[in-house]
């Protein structure tokens, strides 16, 4: 396992009976775990070319945020609807009962742009995959999709096949 393992909280029965929930905002609570987070998440990405790190609401931004500061990027943000204020485009992505929107501020990138989509945690790939698709709406390139967590058990590769995915802690359950 990673050292990053001992900040994960897991937390049997949430949100139903069965499911082992993989709680990170215990690493957010703990400085080391903050910045071995951090530091390990953009180990994997050193040896990209890319210009923007997008980030998904909401933990993605709590993991996108400092990465991007960090190596001298831009960050851009990937809202539900309606939390943008400008001008948006928007991609539809269904989840386990129903489904829901992502949206990207329209001038946010620019055609050719290189980015990494980073987000907490890769369960079933369908908010990172609808991610992509406004990404490349855009005109811009993902040469990335990067987590702290990925539950492989819920086999969210998948969703994201024919892109690169990298991964700091893998679990093989759901």
């Amino acid at each position: 396992m990673h050292p990053i393992d001992k900040y994960i909280t897991q937390i049997p029965d949430f949100p139903k009976e069965g499911i082992l929930f993989r709680d990170v905002t215990s690493v957010t609570e703990s400085p080391e775990g903050m910045k071995m987070a951090v530091d390990s998440m953009a180990d994997l990405i050193k040896d990209l070319d890319y210009d923007a790190i997008i980030g998904l609401e909401a933990r993605g931004f709590l993991f996108g945020a400092p990465i991007a500061y960090n190596e001298n990027k831009s960050f851009v943000l990937v809202r539900k609807k309606g939390k943008l204020p400008r001008e948006t485009i928007e991609e539809e992505f269904q989840l386990e009962y129903g489904s829901d929107s992502m949206e990207i501020h329209k001038d946010s990138l620019k055609p050719g742009m290189k980015v990494v989509i980073v987000d907490d945690l890769l369960a079933t790939g369908g908010t990172s995959a609808a991610a992509i698709k406004l990404v490349e709406r855009l005109g811009a390139e993902v040469v990335s999709v990067l987590f702290l967590v990925e539950l492989k058990g819920l086999e969210g590769r998948k969703a994201l096949e024919g892109y690169r995915v990298d991964s700091v802690v893998q679990y093989e359950g759901k």
